[in-house]
């Protein structure tokens, strides 16, 4: 049986952090902004900012599952509205326009629930203009959400935008890093034969928002 590459969130932070430390022109980046994506981006990303001594925010994304397979995603939506849709999953999967719309408003609710669970007393996200965004989160399998995340960066104002990932698919990592949405990619893994996320992690228990919380209140 294979060894998982990371023993838990943590320890796949660790690893990133190793990785950019290893890249001079990473190693260049002046006052970045590390942003995880919630819920278990979060932790790794913890592990960057405390290592870089950078700021550390969240930006929300929600994956849009097909509606009788959740786990597949026709697409994403994020904070300010900004939405990604695979249309080429939504016609092979027949979700009609109906069921689409469904989606997008249920997680456009969440997106603004959460929003505001992880940003109590109405605090304003941290300033991204003219600064150079680290986008973190556990690992990707379709990219959908990473792409609205780079998208929403972008949109607030950061001049660069870099994704750091512990793992992805190797086809997914190739379009990630030839987007508009990202100026650079870090990935530690990108198999051809991916599973799931949580296949390379020997710990990969889910993170509740009170975590969530609590990381970003540290």
């Amino acid at each position: 049986m294979r060894k998982p590459f990371f023993a838990d969130r943590v320890d796949a932070g660790h690893q990133l952090v190793q990785e950019v430390r290893s890249r001079k022109e990473l190693k260049a980046i002046d006052n970045p902004v590390v942003l995880g994506l919630p819920r278990g981006g979060v932790p790794v990303a913890a592990e960057v900012a405390k290592a870089l001594g950078a700021d550390l925010d969240v930006l929300v994304v929600r994956k849009l599952g097909v509606p009788y397979r959740p786990e597949l995603a026709m697409g994403a939506v994020g904070e300010d509205g900004i939405t990604v849709l695979n249309h080429d999953i939504i016609e092979r999967a027949d979700v009609t326009t109906a069921e689409k719309d469904a989606v997008l408003r249920r997680q456009r609710r969440e997106v603004e629930q959460r929003a505001l669970r992880f940003r109590p007393q109405q605090r304003e996200p941290i300033s991204l203009k003219d600064r150079t965004a680290l986008i973190v989160d556990d690992g990707v399998a379709t990219g959908a959400t990473a792409q609205v995340a780079g998208q929403l960066a972008k949109a607030r104002g950061a001049e660069r935008v870099i994704l750091l990932i512990p793992v992805a698919p190797y086809v997914v990592f190739q379009r990630l890093a030839g987007s508009d949405e990202f100026d650079d990619v870090v990935c530690l893994y990108t198999p051809v034969r991916f599973h799931s996320v949580g296949a390379y992690y020997a710990d990969f228990e889910q993170i509740t928002d009170s975590q969530v919380r609590h990381i970003l209140g540290a």
